[in-house]
């Protein structure tokens, strides 16, 4: 019964001097985590604002072949598409402005 005793005691102790560097690291981990995040914010942001651009562009061409071909439906194909390029150049903007770049 003495040696399961030890044993027990000996694993106690064990864990009772791991978990200490075991939050070391943990906390370590976490602020590593974060500021490699904040590393990929930024060309994340520059990217979802060319993406916005490009959006941009091909609903201004769209909207022009429209008009040209004497479509009635102009106006709505114009907020349609100038609603999502609006939407994308906030979404970049705030994703930066949200991780603080």
């Amino acid at each position: 019964m003495t040696e399961i005793m030890r044993k027990i005691l000996a694993m106690l102790v064990l864990v009772v001097l791991a978990v200490p560097s075991s939050f070391a690291q943990g906390a370590g981990g976490i602020d590593a985590g974060a500021s490699e995040l904040q590393t990929y914010i930024d060309p994340v942001g520059n990217l979802i604002l060319v993406i916005g651009a490009i959006v941009g562009l091909i609903g201004g061409v769209r909207v022009y072949i429209k008009w040209n071909s004497g479509d009635q439906d102009t106006q709505k194909a114009v907020m349609g598409w100038m609603g999502s390029c609006v939407f994308l150049m906030v979404v970049g903007v705030v994703i930066k402005a949200f991780f603080g770049l």
